[in-house]
């Protein structure tokens, strides 16, 4: 399980997200399972700690 370390840095992945870059520049997440969205992000930077897609770190084998 990802953990916050209150220093701007997450130990550890989360698991069963990705996330990509909309067009108009905001991040947001996808459960990797159904697909569905999930949390946007407007402010500056990715999400800590989420795969980006395509990655290959999650994912069904």
């Amino acid at each position: 399980m990802a953990k916050n370390t209150g220093s701007g840095y997450r130990r550890g992945a989360v698991t069963g997200r990705t996330q990509f870059q909309q067009p108009n520049g905001d991040w947001q997440k996808r459960n990797e399972v159904g697909g569905q969205f999930m949390e946007r992000k407007s402010s500056p930077g990715p999400f800590k700690g989420v795969a980006k897609e395509p990655d290959g770190r999650d994912g069904k084998d």
